[in-house]
C-alpha cells in the first residue's frame, strides 16, 4: 500500500506563514508579558516586523509561481498582486491602530497634547494590545483567501479572516454599545453568508465531483454534468462572496458596521477586505467558471447596476461621514463588479481599481480619525463641520482630495480606475452599463461635494470640530495615501503595466 505524502512548499506559503506565526507570537505576548506598556511595545514591534517581512517575501516570490499543499493554494501573478496590496493596506492601518495619543485625547477631553497621554490611555484600557494578534490573524486569512485554488481551502480562509474581524469591530472604547452592536450584526449576517457559501460548495461538488477550481472547470466541460445543480452552487457561492464585499442586496450590514467599528478597523475593512474578497471572486469566475461566462455575466451586470444606483442614491441621504463612506464603498463595489464581468482586460482593470480605491479609503478614514469634538470624541456628523477648512485646513484639504478621487475627478487615481473599468466593460458589449456607471458617479459626487462645501464655504459655529495632532506614523500614512492618489492620477502607467503584466491566472 502506497501512502501519499503531502507536498508542502513552504517557500510559496511564506507570506501566510509569517503572518500566522506572528499572530501566535502575539498571543503568547498577551499571555506571558506583564505590563500594558511593555505588551504594547512588543506587539507593535512584532506586527510591524511581520508585515514588512511578509511583504518582502511576496516580492521575492515574483518569479516563483506554482501550486502548494497538493494544489489547494495557487501562487501566481494575481495572487502576489493581491497579497502585496493587502499587506500594504495592513501597514497603512498599523499607524492609526497603534496611535495612542488620539485615545488619550478622548479620555482627557482636550485637544492639547500632554506628556501623560500614554499613561492616561493605558489606565483607561485604551491601549488594547489584543487587537494586534487579531489584526495579524485576519490578514493571514486574507492572504490565504485570495490564494485559494480549492473550494474547501477558500471556505476555511474565509472563516479565518472573518472571525477575528468580527471581534475587531467590537473593540471601540467610546460608543461601546454601538460598536458591540455592529460586531454582533456582522457576526450573525456573516455566519449566514458562510452557510450559503458552504452550501454552494456542496452543490458544486455534487455536480462536478471536484473541489479544486481547475477540476471544477474541467468537469463542467464534460457532457452529462447537471448544469442546474452547478448553477445553484455557483449562485450560493457568489452570494457568500457578494456579502463579504457588500454588494446590493447583501449590503445592509455595511453602514451599521462601518459606523460602529473603530475608525482604523473601518478603513482596513473598506480596503483590505475588498481586495481579498474580489481576489477570491476573480479566481472563482476566471479559473473555475470561464466556460459559463454567458450564464454568469448577465447576472453580475444586473447586480452591478443595482449596486451602483441604489448605493449612490443612499450616499446622498447620509449626514454621518462614516455611513456616507460606507455607501460610497458599496457604490464602488458596483464599479468593481463591472470589471469582474468585463472583457479579458477586466482582470487587470479590477486589480488597478482595488489598489487605488484601497489607498484612497485608508487615507480618508485616517483623516476622519483625527477630527474630534471639544470633548475628544470623533466628530462624524457632517452637519457640524461648517468651517472645518478654516480651523484644520490640512485635514480638510486631505479629505477633500480623497473625496474627489472617490468621485472620479480627473488627475486623481479614482478617475483612472473608473476609466479602466468602464473601458473593459465597454469592449465586452456593455456600453449602456458605462452610461449607468457615469450617472451613479455623478449622483455620489453630489454627496462628496456637499461635504466639501460644508468644510470650506460655510460659516463656522461653536460646534465646529478640530483636527487633533496625530503622531508621525498617522501623518505619514495620510501623506502617502494623498501622494498615491495624485501620483496614480497623473502617472498611472507603472501600476497599470504591472497589473496587465501579472493579470493572468494559472489554471
Amino acid at each position: 500500500m502506497t501512502i501519499l505524502k503531502p507536498s508542502i512548499e513552504y517557500t510559496l506559503l511564506s507570506p501566510m506563514l509569517i503572518m500566522f506565526g506572528a499572530a501566535v507570537v502575539g498571543l503568547l505576548i498577551e499571555a506571558v508579558l506583564p505590563g500594558e506598556s511593555r505588551r504594547y511595545r512588543a506587539q507593535v514591534t512584532v506586527s510591524t516586523a511581520a508585515l514588512g517581512s511578509a511583504f518582502i517575501a511576496v516580492l521575492l516570490l515574483r518569479n516563483h509561481h506554482g501550486t502548494a499543499v497538493m494544489g489547494s493554494v495557487m501562487i501566481d501573478g494575481p495572487t502576489l498582486f493581491f497579497q502585496g496590496a493587502i499587506l500594504l493596506a495592513g501597514m497603512f492601518t498599523m499607524a492609526p491602530i497603534a496611535e495612542r495619543r488620539l485615545g488619550a485625547f478622548a479620555l482627557q477631553g482636550s485637544l492639547v497634547p500632554d506628556s501623560r497621554d500614554e499613561q492616561h490611555a493605558a489606565a483607561a484600557g485604551i491601549l488594547q494590545t489584543e487587537i494586534f494578534p487579531l489584526f495579524l490573524l485576519t490578514i493571514g486569512g486574507m492572504l490565504a483567501f485570495c490564494a485559494s485554488a480549492d473550494l474547501l481551502t477558500m471556505f476555511v480562509a474565509l472563516e479565518v479572516l472573518s472571525l477575528p474581524l468580527y471581534v475587531l469591530c467590537g473593540l471601540a472604547k467610546r460608543r461601546r454599545t454601538m460598536s458591540q452592536e455592529a460586531a454582533l450584526k456582522y457576526f450573525l449576517l456573516g455566519a449566514f453568508s458562510s452557510a450559503l457559501f458552504l452550501y454552494g460548495v456542496a452543490f458544486l461538488y455534487g455536480s462536478s465531483g471536484a473541489l479544486t477550481l481547475s477540476g471544477v472547470a474541467e468537469s463542467l466541460c464534460r457532457q452529462g454534468v447537471p448544469l442546474s445543480l452547478a448553477m445553484t452552487g455557483i449562485g450560493l457561492l457568489a452570494a457568500g462572496l457578494l456579502f463579504k464585499v457588500g454588494a446590493v442586496p447583501f449590503h445592509w450590514w455595511v453602514p451599521d458596521v462601518y459606523q460602529g467599528a473603530p475608525t482604523p478597523v473601518t478603513g482596513f475593512m473598506s480596503a483590505a477586505t475588498k481586495i481579498a474578497a474580489f481576489g477570491a471572486m476573480l479566481r472563482l469566475f476566471y479559473v473555475a467558471l470561464p466556460n459559463l461566462r454567458t450564464e454568469w455575466r448577465p447576472v453580475l451586470w444586473g447586480l452591478a447596476v443595482l449596486t451602483m444606483l441604489a448605493a449612490a442614491v443612499l450616499t446622498v441621504t447620509q449626514t454621518d461621514i462614516k455611513r456616507l463612506l460606507a455607501y460610497s464603498s458599496v457604490t464602488n463595489v458596483g464599479f468593481l463588479l463591472l470589471g469582474v464581468s468585463g472583457s479579458h482586460d477586466g482582470l487587470s482593470a479590477t486589480m488597478f481599481y482595488l489598489a487605488t480605491y484601497g489607498a484612497t479609503a485608508l487615507g480618508a478614514f485616517a483623516v476622519i480619525s483625527t477630527i474630534r469634538q471639544s470633548d475628544g470624541q470623533e466628530a462624524t456628523d457632517t452637519c457640524h463641520w461648517s468651517g472645518l477648512g478654516k480651523y484644520s485646513p490640512k485635514a480638510a484639504g486631505a479629505l477633500t482630495l480623497f473625496l474627489l478621487s472617490m468621485a472620479g475627478i480627473p488627475l486623481t487615481a479614482g478617475f483612472v480606475g473608473k476609466f479602466a473599468v468602464f473601458e473593459s466593460v465597454a469592449s465586452a458589449g456593455g456600453g449602456p452599463l458605462v452610461v449607468i456607471g457615469v450617472i451613479a458617479s455623478a449622483i455620489a459626487a453630489f454627496a462628496y461635494a456637499r461635504v466639501i462645501v460644508m468644510m470650506f464655504f460655510s460659516e463656522h459655529d461653536f460646534q465646529t470640530p478640530r483636527a487633533v495632532f496625530p503622531e508621525w506614523p498617522t501623518t505619514a500614512v495620510i501623506a502617502l495615501a494623498a501622494t498615491v492618489t495624485v501620483g496614480l492620477g497623473v502617472m498611472p502607467e507603472p501600476l497599470l503595466d504591472l497589473a496587465d503584466r501579472v493579470g493572468s491566472f494559472l489554471a
